[in-house]
């Protein structure tokens, strides 16, 4: 824990998400208009999966209605930048988003139906037991219809079918590093 600590403190917390100064801007404007453009509505409760330091987080927060927004991550460090840094406390006490701090994806703990998930720039990053344990625990707490979106196609369908979720594939989303977007909506 102390490594990655002194790894955020020394890279900075844009850095250590894989966002250079020069993707910053333009991935959390691409996440943000990818979900308003799929329907996205400030009353509807989101989850943002691995929220890191709040590069989409920050606009979806100031977006949705108070208490809509829940972000989860295993680096409290990286929310605590995010709401200090991007967000600002003012935002963080008028839209009171709720955040979760876990290594193993505990998204009971929001006590929250989300309608929408974003998970941007996490699964490559995973195993695929991993992949499945995530999406396996959101099925069980996501709303009927919950739609869950993600941006690889390797073996994305297959982690979707084994753990309840019908997905479809929607390919190019503009993302500045050519990654792809899969849609999972809740059987």
């Amino acid at each position: 824990m102390e490594d990655t600590r002194e790894e955020i403190h020394r890279v900075g917390h844009r850095r250590f998400v894989g966002g250079a100064d020069n993707y910053w801007d333009a991935i959390s404007e691409l996440q943000f208009r990818f979900l308003v453009d799929q329907g996205l509505a400030p009353s509807e409760t989101l989850v943002d999966v691995a929220c890191g330091s709040l590069r989409g987080g920050a606009r979806f927060i100031r977006y949705l209605d108070p208490d809509c927004y829940l972000g989860i991550d295993k680096h409290v460090e990286l929310i605590i930048y995010g709401v200090a840094t991007e967000l600002g406390i003012r935002a963080y006490r008028e839209k009171r988003p709720r955040f979760v701090v876990s290594d193993c994806f505990e998204f009971d703990k929001f006590q929250a139906n989300p309608v929408f998930g974003i998970a941007q720039s996490l699964f490559t990053h995973l195993c695929a037991d991993e992949v499945e344990s995530c999406l396996s625990k959101l099925n069980s707490v996501a709303a009927p219809g919950c739609r869950h979106f993600a941006y690889t196609r390797s073996q994305m369908e297959d982690f979707g079918a084994r753990t309840g979720w019908k997905s479809q594939y929607i390919g190019e989303w503009n993302h500045p590093r050519a990654q792809k977007m899969i849609e999972y909506v809740i059987r």
